[in-house]
């Protein structure tokens, strides 16, 4: 998987890696058609029911990563927040993942314990430059994989810090050998992170993750010329969540499962994404 993903950022075109949290919606962003899963830290606090405070643990971020990584051929972008401590944790973090099969690491520029990016309120400290420098440092010099791409994901403007020290630590991490640049916003248009785009001036590509400002369409992205990759960042669990609800509404509402039945996917669709077919085989085969 680490070299495919290597060879689609060489091509010149836009990589699309949707968001998932599980792997029955890993599943689901394969027969999409998205070229990746990005496994979101953020979906996966929501799973357990918890704030994207750094709660879950990198063991139970891994494990997902893992049963992701056996359900599915598409390349795992995990999203590993701070690293899970300083520089040492990152060479057991970056080891971890490789062994997990994910392809790429994102890791961002805050200091640990982080606050989730989209919060209207909370504490978004940043590292010093040279901190997160060595934090690269650490995740290039302990991946086996020479094709496993580190991500370095600046959250200046996040922070309030502006363009231009979003630029200069870009700029520090390119050197420090990040494969690629996430620059990530808040703010509800996406003139923020068009105006960061146009300014670069590194080789290092750039990944953007549009949550905050959705008006940012694949057309606007490859105008700008210097993105090669958009991450869909919680929209399986959002997604998951609004017909959760909408169904257990209508349920309560209707007093039964009647009038909504025919508006959900079937059990066979269920078991087909399950792999009953598989075992109807191997019994066929094996069972005597």
């Amino acid at each position: 998987m680490t070299s495919k993903l290597r060879k689609k950022i060489a091509e010149d075109r836009l990589l699309h890696v949707m968001a998932a949290h599980s792997p029955l919606s890993a599943k689901l962003v394969e027969e999409a058609g998205f070229d990746g899963i990005w496994a979101s830290g953020f979906e996966l606090s929501a799973l357990y029911g918890l704030p994207d405070l750094s709660f879950v643990s990198m063991t139970q971020h891994l494990d997902m990563v893992r049963a992701m990584s056996d359900q599915t051929p598409l390349p795992i972008i995990a999203d590993i927040d701070t690293g899970y401590g300083n520089a040492i944790n990152v060479t057991h973090a970056i080891a971890e993942y490789e062994r997990a099969g994910a392809a790429a690491i994102v890791i961002e520029d805050k200091t640990f314990p982080k606050v989730s990016s989209l919060a209207t309120t909370g504490r978004q400290e940043l590292l010093r430059i040279e901190e997160f420098e060595g934090k690269i440092a650490a995740a290039l010099a302990s991946r086996r994989d020479p094709n496993f791409l580190v991500i370095a994901r600046t959250e200046a403007l996040i922070a309030g810090l502006g363009e231009a020290e979003a630029l200069k630590r870009a700029a520090a991490y390119e050197s420090a050998g990040a494969d690629m640049i996430l620059i990530h916003s808040k703010q509800k248009t996406p003139n923020e992170v068009e105006s960061f785009v146009r300014a670069w001036s590194g080789h290092a590509p750039i990944v953007i993750v549009p949550t905050a400002y959705p008006e940012m369409n694949a057309a606007r992205i490859s105008a700008l010329g210097k993105i090669r990759m958009v991450i869909y960042g919680n929209h399986a669990i959002r997604a998951s969540v609004t017909a959760m609800k909408d169904v257990f509404a209508r349920i309560r509402r209707d007093g039964g499962i009647h009038t909504v039945n025919k508006d959900i996917v079937s059990v066979e669709e269920i078991f087909r994404l399950q792999g009953m077919d598989r075992v109807r085989l191997v019994e066929k085969q094996f069972l005597r």
